[in-house]
């Protein structure tokens, strides 16, 4: 338990200061109570999941849910150690270890010697709310990101044979916690050939990559029935890609670890920072911090009732079971 010359201390965590446990432990009851009244037109059907994640959290890191006891086998010296809710993006003690341990996972066994990129895959506003109500389109936006991106590389080396290998993480939040799914991507540069070489990716401009994008989306989205020819033409009118962005980030060398590492931790990042929260109790509501905003009306912070702050960071609870990690190679 304690090193040579050193004197190690366990801190014990402390949920219930948290304004986050203080929010959901004075207004989540109101909250599924008044959800049918106050949420369910802009964020759909009350989901099972959200009243599990949520009941498991306030009883995360909470001695009287049960603990284990630690002891060293040397000193005996022992401690009390809170059963953790192991909750996956939403808890952000537990995600905070989730993210630690993913971004060794892809360092040590997955991301191979080679140099590697982010790609970032966004939509138009118009479709988002497709991804909410059935989300399980989801799983197939990714596969239209991992179907371009093979075919864009493919082109550009002149390798129709060539394969890539990449991580997706499948984000559904933008800022102050609104619906903006999008997709981030850990790319290897390049492709993979069967004789084991490596073909790194030529400086090319990004725009038949944002069509490839476009179009692979659309059809998925018109062969689902989500949507239709007329919003097809309505969206291929409108100037640039129609909403559709990708964005490239700089390369990171093969030989840098740390810089894959930090970059995993940053794409599966929980949908909210505690940090921002500030829970006004006395009022019930919540500031919630921000980077500045463009435009006219510049802004960095957004000002929410409880309930609608509640409603806003629990949308992007996934479904039990549901992977918003894929893996393609």
């Amino acid at each position: 338990m304690q090193g040579v010359g050193t004197s190690a201390v366990y801190h014990p965590r402390k949920p219930h200061q948290s304004q986050l446990w203080q929010l959901l432990n004075d207004h989540y009851r109101d909250f599924e109570l008044n959800y049918d009244e106050h949420s369910v037109r802009q964020y759909g059907y009350p989901r099972r999941v959200v009243s599990d994640v949520v009941t498991d959290y306030l009883k995360c890191g909470d001695l009287r849910e049960g603990f284990a006891r630690v002891r060293c086998p040397d000193c005996r010296h022992e401690y009390l150690l809170a059963f953790s809710c192991r909750g996956r993006w939403f808890c952000p003690s537990c995600h905070a270890k989730k993210g630690i341990q993913f971004g060794e996972h892809l360092r040590g066994e997955i991301l191979y010697p080679v140099p590697h990129r982010q790609y970032v895959f966004s939509i138009p506003k118009i479709l988002r709310l497709n991804f909410k109500y059935n989300r399980k389109l989801l799983t197939r936006l990714c596969h239209c990101a991992n179907r371009s991106l093979k075919t864009y590389f493919r082109t550009a080396l002149n390798q129709p044979q060539g394969e890539i290998g990449a991580v997706m993480a499948i984000q559904t939040f933008g800022d102050y916690g609104r619906w903006h799914p999008h997709l981030h991507i850990i790319v290897a540069d390049g492709l993979f050939l069967q004789n084991g070489s490596f073909y790194v990716m030529p400086k090319i401009d990004l725009r038949p990559l944002q069509e490839l994008f476009r179009a692979a989306v659309l059809q998925m989205l018109l062969k689902e029935e989500r949507i239709n020819e007329e919003l097809i033409e309505k969206i291929m009118r409108w100037r640039y890609t129609s909403g559709f962005s990708v964005h490239k980030g700089e390369q990171l060398a093969s030989d840098d670890g740390d810089g894959q590492e930090a970059l995993a931790q940053y794409i599966i990042r929980n949908p909210f920072s505690v940090e921002k929260i500030h829970y006004q109790q006395k009022s019930g509501q919540v500031i919630y911090k921000s980077k500045m905003s463009h435009g006219k009306n510049k802004k960095n912070f957004e000002l929410f009732s409880a309930e609608e702050f509640i409603a806003a960071i629990t949308q992007h609870i996934p479904e039990k079971n549901f992977q918003l990690v894929r893996y393609y190679c």
